[in-house]
C-alpha cells in the first residue's frame, strides 16, 4: 500500500508516534533518557525546530519545524526510532514479517503526520499536546507533567502556569 505524505520544504508537522505494544506499556517514560538522547543525536546531524512535545507511556506527540528547503521528516524518524531502539533491551520479535525485515517489535511502523496550514492550526495542536497527559488521566493539571515542554514553554511566557486548570472546559478532552 501506497501512503501519501504532504511533503513541503521548511514545513512545520504535528506528528503521533505510537509503540508497538500499546497496552500496559509505559516504555517511552521508563526510557526517557534514551529517548531524549537519540533526539538529540538526530538533531545534531539533521537539524529541525522543536515547538512542542510531549512524551506519555505508550506514544508521543510533537511539532517540529524543518529547515527551509528540507522536507525529510521521514529519515529523522527513521533514525530516532532506530537509535532509540538499539539502546532498549531485546523483547520477542513475534512477527514472522517483522524478523524478515530484522525489526523489533518496539515502534509501530507508520506514524501520523499532519502539515501545520496557519497560526490557528498551529495553536490548537500545540494545545492538544500540552493537555494530552491531563486527557489520558496522568495527570490533573498540565504543569505536572515531567515529559513535555510546557513549562519550558511557561518560562517563555507562552503559557500561564495555570494554563488549562485541569483540562474539563478543553474540547480535546471529547
Amino acid at each position: 500500500m501506497s501512503y501519501r505524505r504532504a511533503w513541503c520544504p521548511g514545513g512545520t508537522y504535528f506528528f503521533t508516534v505510537n509503540l508497538q505494544k500499546r497496552r500496559n506499556n509505559a516504555l517511552l517514560i521508563e526510557q526517557i533518557d534514551r529517548l531524549r538522547a537519540s533526539v538529540r543525536a538526530v538533531k545534531r546531524r539533521h537539524p529541525f525546530i522543536i515547538h512542542a512535545w510531549v512524551v506519555l507511556p505508550d506514544h508521543l506527540h510533537c511539532i517540529w519545524q524543518l529547515p527551509e528547503g528540507d522536507e525529510d521528516f521521514a529519515s529523522r524518524w527513521r533514525l530516532i526510532k532506530l537509535q532509540f531502539s538499539r539502546g532498549v533491551p531485546h523483547d520477542d520479535m513475534d512477527s514472522a514479517s517483522r524478523r524478515s525485515r530484522g525489526e523489533r517489535c518496539i515502534w509501530q511502523r507508520r506514524y501520523w503526520e499532519h502539515l501545520i496550514r496557519d497560526d490557528e492550526d498551529f495553536t490548537a495542536h500545540m494545545d492538544y499536546i500540552h493537555i494530552n497527559p491531563v486527557k489520558h488521566g496522568l495527570v490533573k493539571r498540565v504543569a505536572d507533567w515531567p515529559y513535555s515542554t510546557f513549562l519550558r514553554l511557561v518560562a517563555q511566557g507562552v503559557y500561564p502556569l495555570d494554563w488549562a486548570g485541569n483540562g474539563a472546559d478543553l474540547p480535546y478532552l471529547d
